[in-house]
């Protein structure tokens, strides 16, 4: 089957901040989009984090062809110097965003395999010459294959989270006992959530700002709930770089989640667990739950597991396609060296588009947070230059792909609300304004877990 590719959609999957993105984007070069969503509304994926507040400001978080799409139906923009939660970035933007799009975003999509019409990936002859065929299967049971001029996979890293193995994989037992173990941060607004960890002892494995997070969460449930008690499991050595860099953290709201980590030990609510590498969990007669480590080390009497130990992506979709990914960050390689987390934070990658996120497979991008393989630290902002250059690729327009459109100052540009801003300033109405020195409020809803939303945006 060889045909004018010219008149099918790219086929762009997830209905996330940069999938919607895309769409936008391709629109406004002329190309039809079509968005699969495996969930049943827009930003699955961010409504699952919907107390998490990002940490960075609407300025930066929402893409500059969506606003053109949004602006003829009479949205309004709000204000850029407000934070909002994952559930205000839903509903006073991407929801919004997605009904722009009508028709061209499906939903209960989801896409379980990608390849060439009739040609799996030995196949080399005429391969370029034909279309994507995208296999997709429906919540009944219902699959259907959707042609596609171009694949563009937005799908983020959500889904796909790190087991508690030290080894990457799961430890022995971790899947016997998944009724305890929780690898998201605890919304303890939630009663049931609440009553779950409220007066309980719970490990919560990683270091990362999404523990810090849970730690500041379980330390404030403590002071409400006598017996409420963090154990942190740290694979490395406690030292003072361990909370980042504090008040002198160039990213303020990565400080001050480390400072409220650093107040929950020292304040007695947490134990630090050191050079700690889980290799095992096992259940007690009285249904507790220990961690055992590789040198037979236990962690015990554990009532529940919070595992927050990064994401990584899904990449079992994509088998027939030929991609060039990393050995160790499983991001194209063009783009590892630029994203490698032991030499670069959020403000020190420098901005990319098409040309680093090429693959052998020609017409195929993964963008996002998927892009970054396993390298945590993604902008929102490092998304929107992503997929604005990459429809200009898919466009011909070669020479826009090419040209940067974005600038990261070295502090990043993550530095935003997190845990210590003033309440009339969540409500993202600009009313207030952001201290410049960090300090510590009673936690109202969590911040993001990292530099960036858990999500993939910040």
């Amino acid at each position: 089957m060889t045909s004018d590719r010219t008149d099918l959609p790219v086929l762009v999957i997830g209905a996330g901040p940069i999938g919607l993105a895309a769409a936008a984007h391709l629109l406004e070069r002329g190309l039809e989009p079509l968005v699969l969503e495996a969930g049943p509304s827009a930003a699955t994926a961010v409504r699952d984090w919907s107390h998490v507040r990002l940490f960075s400001p609407w300025a930066e978080l929402v893409d500059a062809a969506a606003e053109r799409l949004l602006t003829p139906t009479g949205w309004t923009r709000p204000d850029g110097a407000g934070y909002p939660t994952g559930g205000d970035w839903v509903e006073r933007y991407l929801r919004p965003l997605a009904d722009a799009l009508g028709g061209r975003v499906r939903y209960g999509a989801r896409v379980t395999g990608v390849a060439r019409a009739g040609r799996d990936r030995i196949v080399d002859a005429d391969r370029e010459r034909q279309p994507f065929t995208v296999h997709v299967e429906h919540p009944d049971g219902r699959e259907e294959r959707l042609p596609a001029r171009a694949v563009v996979d937005a799908s983020g890293t959500w889904s796909t989270p790190n087991p508690l193995g030290a080894n990457g994989l799961p430890a022995l037992g971790e899947r016997a006992a998944a009724d305890r173990i929780s690898y998201r941060v605890p919304d303890l607004r939630d009663p049931a959530v609440r009553a779950r960890y409220a007066g309980k002892r719970t490990a919560v494995a990683g270091t990362g700002a999404s523990a810090f997070t849970a730690l500041a969460a379980l330390a404030d449930l403590a002071e409400e709930e006598p017996g409420t008690h963090a154990v942190w499991v740290l694979r490395r050595g406690l030292t003072g770089s361990t909370y980042g860099g504090g008040a002198a953290d160039q990213l303020p709201a990565r400080g001050a989640l480390g400072l409220a980590a650093k107040a929950a030990v020292d304040g007695g609510h947490a134990e630090a667990l050191t050079g700690f590498r889980t290799a095992a969990v096992e259940r007690a007669a009285d249904g507790r739950l220990a961690l055992v480590a590789e040198d037979g080390t236990r962690a015990e009497e554990l009532d529940e597991v919070i595992a927050l130990t990064g994401l990584r992506p899904d990449l079992s979709f994509l088998t027939e396609l030929r991609l060039a990914l990393d050995d160790r960050l499983q991001a194209p390689v063009a783009l590892a060296p630029l994203i490698d987390p032991n030499q670069h934070s959020c403000g020190t990658v420098y901005p990319h588009g098409a040309r680093e996120l090429a693959h052998p497979e020609q017409d195929v991008h993964l963008v996002g947070m998927k892009s970054y393989g396993r390298a945590p630290t993604f902008l929102a902002l490092t998304g929107y230059e992503q997929v604005r250059s990459v429809a200009a690729a898919l466009a011909g327009d070669h020479e826009a792909a090419a040209r940067v459109e974005l600038t990261l100052p070295e502090t990043g540009v993550c530095g935003g609300a997190g845990r210590y801003d003033e309440p009339a300033a969540d409500r993202g109405d600009g009313c207030c304004a952001i201290p410049a020195t960090p300090r510590l409020i009673t936690l109202g809803a969590p911040s993001a877990g990292g530099s960036c939303s858990p999500g993939g945006g910040c």
